[in-house]
């Protein structure tokens, strides 16, 4: 008879340690690649943010200076950004490389914790003691073969399963012990080689502190912090996140918002607007600057048209149309993708899902943005994180391996490639779009999460229902 007793899965230091390993020699190709890359090479993003805490420090403008030759790099964030880099600054450059570096993986291992907590939450349960081992969804055959051992094995005098023999709860937390750390190293190797990520890497980017920032804030059970302060502060960081002011607005005022939600907005709001407005008594001059010249300037983010820009008015730019008439497209598909957009993010929170909620407002802050480079989407992390669920359900696990295999190649690029092959008819049509490939993809990204996902989790739980199992016994948390 089963009690319902429970021991928790055996973890000793080392399994962490050795997950650690793995992880670290998995990525050192990739990491030793880029820090060794010649100088004017390296991790040219991270520079651009030293340049501009070193412009604090030493009181210069900050907006007036470019990076050395041959990037000649703007700081192109707001002023809060500047001071946040001043420590960047008074490192000196080999050690500011390795210190950002190392705190990419960092704020990776924390957006592939909640991310995929799901998954790895299921992997943390123990199974009972005293009872049957608890059968996974969809391994019936498993779990009878277990039961007849259970039955069959030896047992002490007391009647109770052999704590040692294979197969009893006992052995079966041992492995756990192990399954857990090994399970987040695998997910950790596969998702610093996607291509948003490689990019982080390669340019010594910010955008995976932002989604660590944001999707800690919404998907947190109990954080230390006053839920939407890290909002607030990516948002005052790098505007883009802003998008979820807009999220929390909706769901904390429209119907069925809860009083969480609109504590959650007024938190992030007010964070924002005091990191924006800090700046005005420290370095007024730059603030000024960025707020009523600097910002309205598009092209010192770079080239709008180039393929690296993944966003929809990057896609329409490159159809190279008159101004307005790209202008006019882009304001219209806007407004119809953040109408879907942000309703889809609204019902997955309503609904408990909170991490497809962040997934999809992290596609939007991608599409609509007037620029949104390849390492924006970054927030492929957690899409990967809200398909694959418990990984319970064999489907959801096939559509998270097929974004991830998308998003690992280099897509963009064959596009490029295409096009300069000058087929008729193939190279200027197919070469497009391939080109735009990462931002289609996004597009079907909403469409996946908004629509195909909320299908494929009814569907699964009937499935589960019919055959005698307990689907609510394992949260999807996607």
């Amino acid at each position: 008879m089963t009690t319902g007793k429970m021991t928790a899965p055996r973890r000793p230091p080392w399994t962490w340690l050795l997950a650690l390993l793995l992880v670290v020699v998995a990525v050192a190709p990739l990491v030793l690649q880029w820090l060794g890359n010649v100088g004017d090479q390296r991790l040219v993003d991270l520079d651009v943010y030293r340049t501009g805490g070193e412009a604090v420090l030493e009181g210069r403008p900050v907006y007036d200076f470019l990076t050395p030759a041959p990037q000649l790099l703007p700081f192109t964030y707001p002023p809060i950004a500047a001071l946040l880099a001043t420590p960047l600054a008074a490192m000196s450059w080999p050690a500011a490389q390795w210190v950002w570096t190392i705190l990419i993986f960092v704020t990776l291992a924390v957006s592939v914790g909640f991310g995929f907590r799901a998954v790895l939450g299921r992997l943390r349960r123990p199974v009972p003691v005293d009872g049957r081992p608890v059968p996974s969804s969809g391994a019936g055959h498993a779990g009878r073969e277990d039961r007849k051992a259970e039955h069959t094995g030896r047992e002490d005098q007391a009647g109770r399963p052999d704590p040692d023999r294979a197969g009893s709860p006992t052995v079966l937390n041992r492995a756990r012990g192990l399954w857990l750390p090994m399970a987040f190293a695998f997910l950790m190797v596969a998702c610093t080689y996607l291509m948003p990520i490689r990019d982080q890497v390669r340019f010594g980017q910010v955008d995976i502190l932002l989604v660590a920032l944001c999707l800690a804030d919404c998907v947190a059970r109990r954080p230390v912090w006053p839920r939407g302060m890290l909002i607030g502060l990516a948002t005052a960081v790098k505007l883009t996140p802003g998008v979820f002011l807009i999220y929390l607005l909706i769901a904390g005022f429209g119907p069925g918002a809860k009083e969480e939600h609109r504590r959650t907005f007024f938190m992030a709001a007010f964070t924002a607007a005091l990191l924006t407005l800090l700046p005005f008594l420290v370095i007024p001059d730059d603030a000024s600057e960025f707020w009523f010249r600097a910002l309205l300037d598009p092209e010192r983010l770079g080239a709008n048209a180039a393929t690296t820009n993944q966003s929809l008015r990057g896609m329409l730019i490159r159809l190279y149309m008159p101004d307005w008439l790209t202008t006019l497209l882009w304001l219209a598909l806007v407004a119809v993708i953040a109408w879907y957009g942000f309703r889809y993010a609204r019902r997955a929170l309503l609904d408990g899902h909170r991490v497809t909620g962040v997934a999809l407002v992290g596609l939007m802050a991608v599409l609509l943005s007037p620029v949104a480079w390849i390492h924006h989407l970054a927030w492929v992390v957690v899409v990967l994180g809200a398909l694959f669920g418990s990984g319970l359900d064999p489907v959801r696990v096939r559509m998270a391996a097929g974004v991830w295999l998308y998003y690992v190649l280099p897509i963009p690029w064959w596009g490029v490639t295409i096009k300069a092959a000058e087929i008729p008819v193939l190279s200027p049509v197919l070469g497009k779009i391939v080109q735009n490939g990462f931002g289609l993809g996004a597009l079907v990204l909403v469409w996946l999460l908004g629509v195909r996902l909320p299908r494929r989790r009814e569907a699964f739980r009937v499935i589960s229902d019919a055959r005698g199992e307990v689907s609510r016994a394992v949260p999807d948390g996607g």
